[in-house]
């Protein structure tokens, strides 16, 4: 199998870590706010305390599952910008060096024939 290489650059594996740091917090942040709304539910809705632990377990798994979506892919988002960011400022500071090389020289003497 023919790869190129794209996805074995250290930029994507910096997108991946951080994109798994953002999951994990997503996951905690979400699942601590879902085990309330389970307190919650149990305590207020006899349906809730009806219903089987496995399903009880499916709901705060999904809870989980969305935060931990949610808050990766703003990771990765912010991720972006921010190399898109440093992309722009190298290329603005490349030219801008450019720029003062060539009008920073001292102007071409001619000699006197």
């Amino acid at each position: 199998m023919h790869t190129t290489g794209g996805l074995r650059s250290a930029e994507a594996d910096s997108a991946a870590w951080e994109a798994g740091r953002g999951a994990i917090t997503g996951a905690a942040k979400w699942g601590f706010v879902f085990a309330g709304l389970g307190g919650v539910g149990y305590g207020i809705s006899p349906i809730y305390r009806g219903l089987t632990i496995q399903f009880k377990v499916f709901i705060q798994m999904s809870g989980m599952i969305m935060g931990a979506c949610l808050e990766a892919d703003r990771r990765v988002r912010d991720f972006e910008a921010q190399v898109r960011m440093q992309k722009r400022m190298a290329r603005e500071r490349a030219l801008r060096q450019e720029y003062d090389d060539e009008y920073d020289e001292p102007p071409m003497q001619k000699k006197p024939k």
